[in-house]
């Protein structure tokens, strides 16, 4: 969730071909990022939702792509989940007993270059009130100019599984799996 973080793969695959003194800020385009995540609903479904126009930071160095670093967050407000009552049942004590402002957040604490463009990321997961390591499986899609902006820009996807009752939403389980699939797909743009 917040997962967002894959801006950090960008260093690794950036450190093999570009060499700068200093790390480079990068923000997200909220536009063009989003994370999915998806359940399964008592063996009958998988259910999908969305967060998207989230913000987030990334700064990282070309010569130790690891010692770069994300920082992300969303409001909890911002979930799509495409019905209303969906989104509210979410919302109520079954699940977050959320009053709008809460946000999910992760912010990155180790990465380990698996690849010329893959990495895993790891990073402080907070849901609900609940902060847990998670393990980001990322992949560099794209870095260069963009066509439109004019300015260098980087595409980033990235997958992990959260078990929902480790952060105290886990209401119904087994029977809606207690594992959360989440799609991560962002990018980001190189800071003024």
């Amino acid at each position: 969730m917040k997962t967002s973080v894959l801006a950090a793969v960008a260093a690794l695959s950036l450190g093999a071909s570009a060499a700068v003194a200093a790390p480079e800020a990068y923000v997200l385009d909220a536009s063009h990022s989003q994370v999915i995540f998806n359940y399964n609903h008592l063996g009958y479904s998988t259910t999908w939702g969305m967060f998207s126009g989230f913000e987030g930071e990334i700064s990282f160095d070309q010569e130790d792509p690891a010692a770069s670093s994300v920082s992300v967050s969303m409001p909890l407000a911002s979930m799509i989940t495409g019905w209303d009552a969906r989104f509210g049942h979410f919302m109520s004590p079954d699940f977050f007993n959320a009053q709008g402002d809460e946000l999910v957040t992760f912010t990155s604490t180790a990465i380990e270059v698996t690849g010329e463009a893959t990495a895993l990321i790891t990073g402080d997961l907070t849901l609900n009130g609940v902060t847990k390591p998670v393990v980001l499986d990322a992949k560099l899609n794209q870095v260069g100019n963009h066509p439109m902006a004019n300015k260098p820009w980087a595409g980033f996807d990235a997958t992990t599984t959260l078990v929902r009752s480790e952060f105290n939403l886990g209401q119904f389980a087994p029977f809606v799996s207690d594992e959360v699939q989440l799609q991560i797909s962002i990018e980001a743009m190189k800071a003024e």
